[in-house]
């Protein structure tokens, strides 16, 4: 885990994802206190589908528009 100051922070936004594909992790401190962590975020998750879950309920037998009208 790599420590650098704000003004080293500020340095180094330019290739700040580089740094952190080698160290993993960022920690910002100001006067030797600790204030930030900046973290890889990753690959964004698949959004699920859902047919499974549609395929397995049974069809309705009244219309949606009935439904919503008796409610």
């Amino acid at each position: 885990m790599k420590t650098l100051s704000i003004r080293e922070a500020r340095q180094s936004l330019s290739h700040l994802d580089r740094l952190l594909s080698v160290e993993g992790e960022v920690t910002i401190t100001r006067r030797g206190e600790p204030i930030a962590r900046v973290v890889h975020v990753g690959r964004k998750r698949p959004i699920p589908s859902h047919k499974e879950l549609r395929d397995g309920m049974r069809p309705i037998r009244k219309g949606s528009e009935k439904l919503i009208r008796r409610g």
